[in-house]
């Protein structure tokens, strides 16, 4: 088989090691071994398996790089290799593994209707099925919410401390983190940042999720709740107010009414940080970015990701004047505006 073809199957097939990957997550899998190495017969009685699949299932996954085997044959025991032991053992701080279990629960079934959404325009999510989005639903179920908002600290806690690394938030005395939901970025900013006082703004439903997380970081004393619709109400004035995966949950005006609200809610000097897997200008290698796009797309139809170069002419015409992009962990960056 050509390189060509070889490519062309492991990305036309991809679906196949994404979906053993999240049904070991489902399993928790990896945290089960996270205790210590077990045969497939040990894994097939804890986990409730059929005989059939145990042992392609786990043998796919040390091929994979997930897993390491000790030996051969049925007593041959299976341990996490070191990836899946430093973020996908839920008991390890690295856990990435919650926007995987949301990937599993929704993301994979409505990628399938992509097709759908190309010739539509249209949401294949809940809006589509049920007639009202993702987060109508969330926030009236405290346990789906809390879940979405562990996946998105499994996607963006490595960024948000990236973030507190690279940006020089001592220059600045107050963050307001907008669509805060558990308060990661604003954690992040403040252990690192003895100085800074923050504010974790977002919608009632979340406020206690983000209180439990400040009183477990022990940060209450610089971190404070506040809620309200950011297309509603005035954003909390601060030196720097950041949004984390939030721009791209919107169609373009709304966009630009944000971009807006930062703007206003900003001192003169003050800085506008939007983190996200930003699209490279030409549009030709972050694919996680244009990935990410469809993903809006699947989810809510007009949502897009961008470029820097689309955040900075939103900023622009907002009355910012100067920008710069940090890279962060992989794929993504945070855009930065300075009013």
């Amino acid at each position: 088989m050509s390189d060509a073809v070889g490519r062309i199957m492991q990305v036309g097939l991809g679906f196949w090691p994404s979906k053993v990957l999240l049904t070991a997550v489902e399993f928790d899998l990896f945290t089960v071994l996270g205790a210590g190495p077990q045969t497939g017969e040990e894994l097939r009685a804890r986990l409730g398996w059929h005989p059939r699949g145990v042992h392609d299932f786990l043998d796919g996954l040390v091929a994979l790089g997930f897993l390491e085997r000790e030996g051969d044959g049925p007593k041959a025991r299976y341990r996490n290799g070191a990836d899946a032991a430093a973020h996908l053992d839920k008991r390890q701080p690295g856990y990435v593994g919650g926007i995987l279990e949301m990937a599993n629960a929704r993301l994979f079934r409505y990628w399938a209707d992509l097709g759908e959404a190309m010739r539509t325009g249209q949401p294949q999510t809940e809006i589509k099925h049920r007639g009202e989005s993702i987060f109508a639903e969330l926030y009236k179920d405290p346990a789906k919410l809390r879940q979405f908002v562990d996946a998105m600290t499994g996607l963006s806690g490595f960024n948000f401390r990236k973030l507190a690394e690279v940006f020089d938030f001592s220059r600045y005395g107050t963050l307001c983190d907008v669509g805060g939901a558990g308060a990661d970025l604003s954690i992040s900013a403040a252990r690192r940042h003895p100085r800074l006082q923050c504010i974790s703004f977002d919608l009632a439903p979340v406020e206690p999720i983000a209180k439990a997380r400040i009183a477990a970081a022990g940060l209450g004393d610089r971190i404070r709740t506040a809620t309200g619709d950011f297309f509603e109400h005035p954003l909390p004035k601060a030196d720097v107010i950041t949004m984390g995966m939030i721009l791209h949950d919107w169609n373009l005006e709304r966009k630009q009414a944000l971009v807006r609200a930062a703007y206003d809610a900003l001192p003169e000097g003050g800085a506008f940080i939007a983190v996200e897997a930003l699209i490279d200008d030409a549009r030709r290698k972050n694919v996680m970015g244009l990935m990410m796009s469809l993903n809006m797309l699947i989810e809510f139809g007009e949502a897009f990701d961008y470029t820097a170069a689309d955040f900075q002419g939103w900023c622009r015409a907002a009355g910012f004047r100067r920008f710069e992009v940090l890279p962060l962990v992989g794929p993504s960056s945070a855009a930065v505006a300075y009013k």
